[in-house]
């Protein structure tokens, strides 16, 4: 596996740890699970303006991931869709990254 590649998958794991820790600990501490978190996304105009930044990001890269996948059909790739909404851009981009890289067969 070349060090691209590798590097992709460290981003991706560390771009799933990194975020969740925070997450689950805030939960945690708050007791409210994902409500809380969610309802803490709109807090205040710098929160909300970086909810939506990440929320287009993701859109944009969901939007490339399909064009992609149509074109390559590189099917495993749709996983980083999923990753990418249900962790985040941080982990999705480089899950990716990673999966497109792969070497052809």
């Amino acid at each position: 596996m070349s060090f691209l590649r590798l590097l992709y998958l460290a981003l991706a794991i560390w771009g799933t740890i990194k975020p969740m820790s925070h997450f689950l600990a805030y939960m945690e501490e708050t007791g409210t699970g994902l409500s809380g978190l969610i309802d803490a996304w709109y807090v205040n105009q710098s929160t909300v303006g970086l909810t939506w930044d990440l929320t287009i990001a993701a859109i944009a890269l969901t939007v490339w991931i399909i064009a992609e996948t149509a074109v390559r059909r590189n099917w495993s790739a749709l996983i980083a869709i999923p990753a990418t909404f249900c962790i985040g851009v941080s982990c999705g981009l480089p899950l990716y990254l990673f999966l497109r890289t792969r070497p052809a067969r």
